[in-house]
């Protein structure tokens, strides 16, 4: 040290200058404490230590459920019901997480930079359905391992401090980069192939076209422009180009045929109330 922090004085300085000036007297220990203030004291330590005490009763009640599991083999109908609530939780959380933005915190703590863009963190705000198959997938796939590692490997233990569900959530916190990259590479997929089908539909009119052929491509064109979802924009337009369900599915990288149905299905209900004629 160059000196004292207070002072700056040297560290060879008498030691008699470093006392009290004076001799404390009795009277600066005997304040009162008011009893407020003890109660608060009392309170804080007392919450402190009901969470202290949940969370060992917690971890206690996991460490006799994983042995029970265990002694199946982590199969049957029990391991089924446990998988069914860790997907009801994990799925709960994670929607939170994205709701608010804090995943990308979370994920950049553990080494990934997602760097969301405003837009996009507008889009997990807004849309809930994104939420849900974003969390749905990384669920779906930290699973596996989760099994394997915590479960079989016996990485999970009562003395790690995590209960069962926060290290599965941990778990998936580790895979839902991957799935928010290809959500992102998806969205650019569309966004391109939006401009192209565009591009296709606002070309200059020819000449001697009909005056029915104009009318039907701008109402045509009116109709997509008036789909806010872009998934369900670009599945319009490629069903109207003529490309199957399951070309549309490798184009747009959905998870399934059923995804493109039911997004077609939602439009033409819509299209329904709105008193719109059908397309396609």
């Amino acid at each position: 040290m160059q000196g004292d922090v207070a002072g700056e004085r040297s560290a060879s300085a008498p030691a008699r200058d470093l006392q009290p000036p004076a001799p404390v007297g009795k009277s600066d220990f005997t304040v009162p404490v008011s009893e407020d203030d003890l109660r608060r004291v009392d309170a804080q330590y007392e919450q402190e230590a009901r969470q202290l005490q949940a969370n060992v009763d917690r971890r206690l009640r996991d460490r006799q459920l994983v042995q029970a599991l265990a002694q199946h083999g982590f199969r049957g109908l029990e391991y089924d019901h446990f998988v069914e609530e860790l997907v009801r939780y994990g799925v709960s959380v994670l929607r939170a997480w994205m709701h608010s933005g804090c995943i990308f915190g979370f994920v950049a703590d553990r080494g990934f930079g997602l760097s969301p863009h405003e837009l996009e963190l507008e889009e997990l705000a807004s849309d809930s359905d994104l939420r849900e198959d974003l969390a749905m997938m990384t669920v779906a796939r930290a699973l596996p391992p989760f099994r394997q590692r915590a479960l079989v490997e016996g990485r999970w233990t009562y003395e790690g401090g995590a209960s069962i569900t926060t290290y599965f959530m941990g778990a998936c916190l580790y895979v839902f980069p991957n799935e928010f990259r290809r959500h992102r590479a998806s969205s650019e997929r569309q966004r391109r192939l939006l401009l192209r089908q565009q591009a296709i539909y606002e070309d200059p009119v020819d000449p001697f076209s009909t005056a029915d052929e104009v009318v039907s491509r701008q109402y045509v064109l009116a109709k997509l422009r008036a789909i806010k979802d872009e998934r369900t924009q670009a599945a319009v337009a490629l069903t109207l180009d003529g490309y199957t369900q399951e070309e549309i599915k490798e184009l747009l990288d959905a998870t399934s045929t059923r995804a493109i149905e039911g997004s077609l299905y939602r439009w033409r209900i819509k299209e329904q109330r709105r008193g719109g004629e059908q397309v396609g």
